[in-house]
């Protein structure tokens, strides 16, 4: 049975926030924050979740074991400001039982 996972967001205000977040509605990371309206309406998700425009950017803070970045996420990451070495896109990060404990902040609307 899926369940829901805790997970931790930080806005580009520097609240944090612990979620709930369902495993089994096959949402992405940048759809919990707009689910949550943790960003500003039209910020975040301006392409739909397709990697093509990074305003769902991301810092990842744990340790938490996410999926191997793909081609088009390192392409569209290589465009964006404000990238750092922890970078994700939140399109590219979907919810599942194995990201338990993720804690993320949101990077600056570019």
């Amino acid at each position: 049975m899926e369940q829901d996972i805790n997970i931790k967001i930080t806005d580009r205000e520097g609240n944090t926030h612990s979620i709930q977040a369902p495993t089994d509605m096959a949402m992405n990371l940048m759809e919990v924050v707009r689910s949550f309206e943790l960003a500003e309406e039209g910020t975040i998700g301006v392409c739909g979740g397709m990697a093509m425009c990074a305003s769902c950017q991301c810092y990842v803070l744990s340790d938490t074991q996410l999926p191997e970045m793909q081609d088009d996420e390192e392409a569209m990451l290589s465009e964006a400001f404000y990238v750092k070495d922890n970078s994700r896109l939140g399109c590219q990060i979907h919810i599942t039982p194995e990201l338990e404990g993720l804690e993320v902040e949101l990077a600056p609307e570019s």
